[in-house]
């Protein structure tokens, strides 16, 4: 992973700009900001960090946070609230909606140590817990999940993301089947496996699609787990990567100048075509890439968001963005104009 990299001028938003006329974003896809579109009444619906969002078949958007007053909460598109359940998943922090030929379920996974899948109503019907109990991990091993994917035949992909950076598949009952990357620097290793998902945007060969936040990269694989590439997002400390339509979405968490660390309150959202290119960076400088196809860095250019851990997408291509550490702050709506 490398090439060069390009260094931005950094934008300096004018003091008199209302938040709401502001657009982000480049060339197709740009963005109004809503920042207040989520906002609930703190005391009887707080949030602490809000982590993931997913949309069901009508059109509900659920998100998942880790306050235990109400780890599951349910919205309209206009930000109404409709509902709230989950009262102990204390480390709340994936989400992911499984369509299981027209009966749609919930895999939550929580930090402190499981996954669970539930109904969309919050009824517990299965967990996945420690691998040592199926002889995957020794006992000792840490185990501290951060998201799940679904394949074509029903198997469930875990990301053990901030534990021991293996991705493990089970069946659909739960029966474990392998597990493959793990922490390091090879191309098949992970540094922070963060997400996963289905890429299914060609249709006799779907893959997975695997966080490694750290290598500020998504690694390409089989579904039994064989390593095909990486897509290298330097300067982007992305999370789960979200397939809608024959785009890829993903927040950023951090962002970075090249060679160091990551910057707190430097997150913004980067979008990927089908070609594995970013089209567009809302919140975060142009993409540019050199006459030999290499991307240049990237980086936080509109301060509007702090941490941005996960986005939605509707049908109207309108993206809903989820932060962790934002002080308290509930999801945004960017409107595509």
């Amino acid at each position: 992973m490398g090439g060069a990299s390009i260094i931005p001028n950094f934008y300096i938003q004018p003091s008199a700009a209302k938040l709401e006329e502001v657009v982000l974003g480049h060339r197709d896809f740009t963005y109004k900001v809503h920042k207040s579109w989520g906002d609930l009444d703190s005391s009887s619906t707080p949030v602490t960090n809000c982590h993931e969002m997913v949309m069901d078949s009508t059109g509900r958007l659920i998100m998942i946070g880790d306050n235990t007053k109400n780890n599951i909460i349910m919205y309209d598109k206009s930000g109404k609230l409709i509902k709230t359940w989950g009262t102990k998943y204390t480390g709340g922090h994936g989400l992911t909606i499984w369509d299981a030929g027209g009966e749609e379920f919930l895999f939550l996974s929580d930090n402190a140590g499981t996954v669970v899948k539930t109904t969309l109503d919050g009824m517990e019907l299965m967990t996945i817990g420690h691998p040592s109990a199926v002889g995957a991990y020794d006992p000792d091993d840490a185990f501290i999940p951060t998201e799940t994917a679904i394949g074509p035949n029903g198997d469930i992909y875990v990301a053990d993301g901030y534990g021991s950076q293996y991705i493990l598949q089970y069946d659909h009952e739960g029966k474990f089947i392998r597990k493959f990357g793990g922490q390091g620097d090879e191309d098949d290793q992970f540094q922070t496996a963060h997400g996963v998902c289905i890429d299914d945007r060609v249709k006799d060969n779907p893959t997975l699609l695997i966080t490694s936040r750290a290598h500020n990269s998504f690694k390409r694989f089989t579904l039994d787990g064989k390593y095909l590439e990486t897509i290298f997002l330097p300067g982007a400390y992305v999370c789960r990567p979200v397939i809608d339509d024959d785009m890829l979405y993903a927040g950023v968490c951090w962002s970075r100048l090249k060679y160091l660390n990551q910057t707190p309150n430097s997150g913004f959202v980067t979008i990927l075509n089908d070609e594995d290119r970013v089209v567009s960076n809302p919140g975060g400088t142009r993409p540019v890439y050199d006459e030999d196809g290499r991307l240049g860095l990237m980086v936080q250019e509109h301060p509007v968001f702090h941490h941005c851990h996960d986005v939605c997408i509707d049908e109207d291509k309108n993206i809903y963005v989820c932060q962790w550490n934002a002080e308290q702050s509930y999801p945004i709506k960017l409107e595509r104009v």
